[in-house]
Formats: C-alpha cells, structure tokens, sequence
C-alpha cells in the first residue's frame, strides 16, 4: 500500500491510497461468496455457480461493489496509520480507479486532529484558594439545622411577615378570563421564598387570617408557559392561616436531637467544624485543580477547531442530559415542553462547554505526548480493579464493557492532568 495526505485547509484534506491486488482477490472472494447464495443459474443449483461462469455471464466488475465494501475499513485503517494522520470525522470516499488487473486507487476527504502548541503547562501560578472554615461558618450550618428542625405555630390575629407561612386559596385572571394552573386551595406558601411569581409574596405581607386580597403580577417575559409571558395578572387570594416558625433553644438537647453521636452543642460544632474543612478543603483543591488546567489550555493555541469534533461533543452532551431526563421519567418531547424550548435551543445552550471541553481534551493529549507518557500494565490493572470496586462490577464485565485502547487513553489523560496539577502552586 502506498499513502499520501495531503492539506486542503486547517484542519481538512485528502487522504489517497491504493488497495493491492492480493487485497482485492480476498474481496471479491468475499462479495462472489455473498452473491453466489441468492443466484439462479441453469445447469447448477442454487448457491453453486462457478466464479469461472460467473465472470463470463456477469463479468467481475459486477462484484467490485461489494468487494471494495468488504476491504475498505481496513485498507483505510492501514492507510490512516501510514500517513500518520489522527482523523476525527467520517471519511468522504472516492474511487479514482478501479482497473482490472490494477491496484485500485481511493481517495478520502478527512478532517484531521488540529495541531496544538502547547505554552506553559508546568509549574503555574494559580489564586490562592480559601480553606479556612470561620466561625461564621459553623454558625450558618448549626442554624440551617434549628431551621430544620422549626415548627409552625399559628398565629392569632397577627399579621404575616416574610418568613412566615401563609395557607392560601388563589384563583389567577387575565382580564376576566381563569388560565390553567393559575388555581390552588389550602396551598401552604412561606413568604419570603421566593418560590411564587416576582411581587406575589410582598403583597400578602401584613394580611391575616380570614383576610381576602387581589395581588396583582406581571408574568416576567421569559415565563415558562409563552401564553403569559408579559402579561399582568390579578389573584384573588383568601388567606386561612397564618404560620410563625418556632426554633428550638441552641442548647444541649438540640445537639443531640440533631445527631446522636454528640453530647453537647460545642461538641456539635466541632463536629461541623471538621466536616466544614474536609469540604472546603476539597473544594479548594479542585478549584486549583481546574485554574491550572484552565490556565494551560489559555497558554496553548489552536488555530481552528474542527467543526465535526464540537458538533460531536454537543451531541454527546445532549444524550447524556436527555438519557438523565428519561431516567427521571421525562421524555425529550416532555422536557422541551415544559421549558418551553426545542432542540435547537439545548444545542445552542451545550455549544460553548462543548467547544471548551474539546479544547481542553486536545491539549491534554498534546501534554500528554510532549511528555511521552504512557499506561503500563500495571496501570491497566489498577484502574479495572478500582473500577470494579467503585462500580461494584465483576472484573470481567467491566473488561468487555471497556478496551484496553479506551483504558490506555484514559490512564494517560489522568497522568497529564496530574503532572499539570501536580506543579501547580496556590499564591
């Protein structure tokens, strides 16, 4: 076989091969093989004509179809290795020749990987990260679980104030026309939440119970359901009761109704506190993780990148997102309806992580060939145990589910992600 590429653009060119004479045999044995099966010929039985009779009634061409079928993927495997190009699309194949007797010659339209030059991607400055857990902290967490552990007491003749909860009935008009789901009756609403259409909740401040009330809203302009975006609507609301929180005491006996294993509140504290600082301690290394892997992607350059492999990325965004959705019950066609968006409105919305993430993958791997590193067998093995043991998958399984090419790649990404990391340092 011989193999040329050569460049038509960035990115883009043609890749010409030939396929020799010896490969072509084996496909035509192969498509005569195929073909034989559903032939009718006098004077044989079915599926037993000659390839000697076949070629004086059909004559070979008749099979060159299916032959070159047969041995393209891997004539163009061997001719992508020999030109020593990495496509990232579809091929557009075309025959330049396909004489008797001859090698045949086959040209493909490719779009290959870009080329990236790296900058700096070794021991980079990144911002210092906040680790530290304040006291401030521990105090947010402690009332977070006293707000938790609240009840609501009614409240006689007094009136509602934000962070009280109101039980309501309501009914929306638009002009003098009911709209659907503008309806509810004994609907328990904490004032304040926000969880109502911007100017609902701040009119019903100061009511109380046994009080009726038009509240009147306007539908903001990205409104979900399109039929009232913009629009003004009145409520009329009728209040039943009106709910205060009542907090437990921060004592003791708190501690130990929100967590068994403590005895006293300061013990409680601490405990939150060593929580606090495990997470925030995370939280701080991935943070410098990703502002020095931001930082090495901002330091390479890419001329151009390859519309195929963004176009690739949105899609698989788009599957993993709408096979998430499904697995909550909501259909593509569900989903769309109910944020009132369509296809092209999720494609547009993954566009920019998606080219990101395909940045950020290219020059990982051009680290990662810079550097010359590589998965051992010894890496291979560790990283299908410890996937076993994370996805509680017998060894075997998670073998056939993943080749070694896939583990290989994987293995080296994460080698230069550490080695990018890994120099980074925090000022």
């Amino acid at each position: 076989m011989t193999a040329t590429f050569e460049k038509k653009g960035t990115n883009d060119g043609v890749l010409k091969f030939t396929i020799a004479q010896d490969e072509i045999q084996k496909g035509l044995t192969t498509a005569f093989n195929k073909v034989k099966k559903s032939l009718n010929v006098p004077g044989f039985r079915k599926g037993k004509v000659s390839r000697q009779v076949f070629n004086r009634m059909y004559g070979e061409e008749a099979l060159y179809e299916d032959a070159l079928n047969a041995v393209l993927p891997e004539a163009y495997e061997a001719a992508v290795k020999e030109a020593g190009i990495d496509p990232v699309s579809q091929p557009k194949i075309d025959v330049e020749s396909m004489e008797k007797g001859q090698d045949w010659v086959i040209t493909a339209e490719v779009t290959v990987k870009p080329e990236v030059k790296l900058g700096q991607y070794k021991d980079l400055v990144v911002e210092k990260q906040d680790r530290e857990v304040t006291d401030a902290d521990v105090d947010a967490r402690i009332k977070r679980e006293q707000e938790a552990q609240a009840e609501l007491v009614i409240k006689e003749d007094e009136a509602a104030e934000n962070g009280d909860t109101v039980v309501i009935d309501f009914e929306g008009f638009l002009g003098e026309e009911t709209f659907e789901g503008g309806k509810g009756e004994n609907y328990s609403l904490e004032l304040g939440s926000n969880s109502f259409i911007p100017g609902f909740e701040e009119q019903l401040v100061g009511t109380k119970a046994g009080d009726s009330k038009d509240v009147t809203v306007t539908f903001p302009e990205d409104y979900q359901a399109e039929d009232l975006a913009g629009k003004e609507a009145v409520f009329k609301v009728t209040v039943h009761e009106v709910k205060a929180k009542e907090l437990p005491e921060l004592d003791d006996e708190f501690a130990k109704d929100v967590d068994d294993s403590v005895e006293s509140l300061a013990e409680l504290k601490e405990k939150y506190r060593a929580e606090l600082t495990e997470t925030k301690e995370k939280a701080a290394e991935d943070a410098k993780d990703e502002a020095a892997i931001r930082q090495a992607v901002e330091n390479a350059e890419i001329v151009e990148l390859p519309h195929s492999m963004v176009h690739d990325e949105v899609h698989r965004s788009m599957d993993e997102f709408l096979n998430n959705m499904q697995r909550q019950g909501i259909s593509p066609e569900m989903y769309y309806q109910l944020t009132g968006s369509t296809e092209a409105d999720l494609h547009t919305q993954f566009e920019g992580e998606a080219e990101t993430r395909v940045k950020t993958n290219l020059v990982i791997e051009a680290i990662a060939k810079a550097e010359g590193l590589e998965a051992t067998e010894e890496d291979i093995e560790k990283e299908i145990k410890e996937l076993s043991e994370a996805y509680n998958m017998p060894v075997d399984q998670i073998k056939r589910v993943l080749t070694e090419d896939m583990l290989k790649h994987d293995i080296t990404m994460k080698k230069a992600v550490e080695l990018v990391t890994g120099t980074a340092k925090e000022a």
